[in-house]
């Protein structure tokens, strides 16, 4: 399905090409074409509603139409975070990145599938590049929503790979900023040390300029030329290894960006990685134990098997490993300097491999646990195919706080694929 450019629909309603309410009306049409076939929402504004808000905007989002995932708290519409414990639960206020979204003009046009609090329990939501496979998770409906050009913006969330990996599936931008960058006040906490705010969009020049507009940093504009462009890509990885069609990617990324000038070069990544990769399990099951006490200890009939498992399990997780868990994080955040030395970023793989066939699974988040866990924002280029003709991205990283370079280095990797033929 064709996806909506964000950036073309605020230069056209800036310019008074096009009146606000008639982009919130194309939005609302859009949704209610495609929404039967892919169900990415879980709620959404009335038409009436919608096309109110956007007559009143005001701001670089005004008429544009934002998805939300439903972890996040919205004053207007109802928030479940994807489980039946809160079925018809209404807040009495904004989550603090919804109040960034309607600040800069934005209408929250409704509220997107999510796992159940953000975990990995599969959701209906179909892919938009292929109905019989997964959209992702645990953001399905965000990343779905953009890829089915419902909206041109969404927000999901990352605790392991829940942005780059749908985003990877669906064939579209997906950015985990920096850790802290954006506000998490507001939404379902499931581990305090790795929820971080995602945000979705058509292309990377789109994602760069809707998380601009969101926080005010200059995240759009880019510092960087193809020519001084260095990335290291490295040999091998302390988990699984590739599929034959992230492999492809990889090296189909790596063309282009030599062939636009830039370059490439191979590295090994120190063993610290591993050690690291193996503490996001630990740290990530302490703190849920602690965040969904409440709904482990009040309703564990209602969580789902794969959920209520996960927590039993987690009680076994001493204060004496998640303090090791954390402590594997401090210094390998120490090191990062070393990891990053003669390149400029990262390129990986987003995901194992293509989305994967029915909807038991929602993917693997192999390639992104570490990136999560050292904070780096990391940007989920689109415009590659694996072997069997489905999306697949490669994901640019970046040292943390280091937004702005990771997403020119982005959007560079992404124009180069595009004007690159394999």
């Amino acid at each position: 399905m064709e996806k909506n450019s964000g950036v073309q629909l605020a230069r056209r309603i800036a310019a008074g090409e096009l009146p606000a309410q008639d982009a919130m009306a194309e939005a609302c049409e859009r949704i209610a074409t495609s929404e039967p076939e892919i169900q990415a929402f879980v709620a959404t504004l009335d038409r009436a509603t919608a096309l109110s808000h956007a007559a009143q905007a005001r701001g670089p989002l005004a008429g544009l139409a934002v998805a939300v995932k439903d972890i996040f708290d919205t004053a207007d519409l109802p928030t479940a975070y994807g489980s039946s414990i809160y079925a018809g639960y209404q807040p009495g206020s904004d989550a603090a990145i919804v109040s960034l979204i309607r600040r800069a003009g934005g209408t929250v046009i409704g509220k997107t599938v999510t796992c159940e609090f953000a975990y990995m329990a599969p959701t209906q939501t179909r892919n938009p590049a292929d109905l019989r496979r997964t959209a992702g998770g645990s953001s399905s409906g965000s990343a779905a929503a953009v890829a089915a050009g419902m909206v041109p913006f969404a927000i999901g969330t990352q605790t392991g790979g829940s942005t780059i990996r749908p985003a990877s599936f669906c064939g579209i931008a997906g950015y985990k900023p920096s850790y802290d960058l954006f506000p998490t006040p507001g939404m379902k906490c499931f581990s305090w040390s790795l929820d971080t705010v995602g945000l979705f969009a058509a292309t990377v020049t789109d994602v760069a300029w809707f998380a601009e507009a969101l926080i005010g940093r200059s995240l759009a504009r880019s510092p960087l030329d193809m020519r001084q462009l260095v990335v290291g890509i490295p040999q091998a990885y302390p988990w699984e290894a590739p599929s034959a069609s992230a492999t492809q990617a990889v090296q189909q990324a790596s063309t282009a960006i030599e062939a636009a000038g830039g370059k490439v070069r191979q590295i090994a990544l120190p063993a610290w990685i591993g050690e690291l990769y193996r503490a996001h399990a630990p740290l990530q099951e302490y703190e849920a134990t602690q965040t969904l006490a409440f709904e482990f200890d009040r309703h564990r009939g209602s969580l789902s098997p794969m959920l209520g498992d996960f927590l039993q399990r987690a009680q076994r997780i001493s204060v004496v490993q998640y303090d090791a868990a954390r402590k594997l994080i401090d210094d390998a955040k120490m090191q990062m300097d070393s990891l990053f030395e003669g390149i400029d970023v990262l390129l990986t793989p987003s995901a194992p491999g293509e989305a994967p066939m029915g909807w038991t699974s929602t993917g693997d988040p192999a390639f992104n646990k570490v990136w999560t866990l050292l904070g780096t924002p990391c940007v989920s280029v689109p415009g590659l195919s694996g072997l069997e003709g489905c999306p697949m991205g490669v994901q640019v990283i970046a040292p943390p706080w280091q937004d702005q370079r990771c997403l020119a280095a982005a959007a560079l990797v992404e124009a180069a694929i595009r004007t690159c033929r394999f």
